[in-house]
């Protein structure tokens, strides 16, 4: 059997570990050929105090995805998308999707709307508004944490049970089959994150649970979502292991970051880095640490 195309639309950073930086390597490791195309290109990620760097307009990506077409080397089984700077960008994201598909109409779009956490936005606030017109009503799978979630509803998550019906409008928003609201405060408890995975449509819904960890990370979102496309890929019958492996791969590299920085008094941007490389065994051989709730 051939290997799974997938294109990956993600941002790109020299130094560190976000959007492609951190989704190719779990995806080659795991056996897909990935393609490309990086969304922006900057020295590092937003978090540290100097950025330098381009962001793609709509244009460019336009050229890049007419040079695969042309060439008829724009077959993929997926297609994934995370950090977008431009509206522009993401209007064309939606027809290029859409262009795809006429070329495979199997092909799976994996959407991992990048806009904010902890209450902020950290893309321009008018991509909320294509997002809702234009990406959410043509993806398969939907990745938002809980900032993300309540502000493509426009809804309030409180609870979990706000969680699943968040998870049930976003669903009707489109074609979406599985929506997973990656990561939040949801239940009640603030030495846990909750993951919420709502499958065909909502008929089937799992919840996980985990440890938080005292810190914060960037990039974790991108690692969730190639663990999730993965593991989906290889059990897609299965919504109870594909939502303890993927929380459980995530984790695991986590975990390994914190443990790598937690000594220090006063850790940096760099110091936070992923440690993407280090986990490369956590990443193939997956251990399931925490269980479902």
């Amino acid at each position: 059997m051939s290997a799974q195309r997938i294109l990956s639309i993600q941002s790109h950073v020299v130094c560190g570990y976000v959007g492609n930086k951190a989704s190719v390597f779990p995806l080659h490791l795991h056996g897909f050929q990935v393609d490309a195309i990086n969304s922006v290109q900057l020295s590092n990620h937003t978090q540290y105090a100097h950025v330098k760097g381009q962001i793609l307009k709509a244009q460019e990506v336009e050229d890049l995805y007419e040079g695969l077409k042309g060439n008829n080397v724009n077959f993929y089984d997926y297609v994934t998308t995370g950090y977008v700077g431009d509206p522009s960008f993401l209007e064309t994201l939606a027809r290029t999707v859409t262009d795809l598909r006429t070329k495979n109409p199997g092909i799976k779009y994996v959407c991992d709307p990048v806009m904010g956490d902890n209450g902020h936005f950290y893309v321009p606030e008018e991509l909320l508004a294509v997002y809702q017109k234009s990406i959410v009503p043509i993806a398969d799978v939907l990745l938002p944490n809980q900032f993300e979630a309540e502000k493509l509803s426009g809804m309030t998550i409180n609870c979990e049970e706000d969680g699943w019906k968040v998870c049930d409008h976003l669903h009707a928003q489109g074609k979406a089959e599985t929506v997973v609201i990656t990561s939040g405060e949801i239940g009640g408890n603030p030495h846990e994150i909750v993951s919420l995975g709502s499958f065909n449509r909502g008929e089937t819904r799992v919840k996980v649970c985990i440890p938080k960890i005292p810190s914060s990370f960037t990039g974790s979102g991108d690692v969730f979502a190639a663990s999730f496309l993965i593991w989906s890929h290889k059990y897609p019958s299965d919504p109870l292991k594909i939502m303890t492996n993927t929380v459980n791969t995530t984790y695991a590299v986590l975990n390994r970051t914190y443990e790598s920085f937690k000594h220090l008094e006063k850790p940096g941007s760099f110091d936070k880095e992923l440690k993407l490389i280090q986990s490369k065994a956590d990443l193939e051989n997956l251990l399931s640490l925490y269980r479902l709730y």
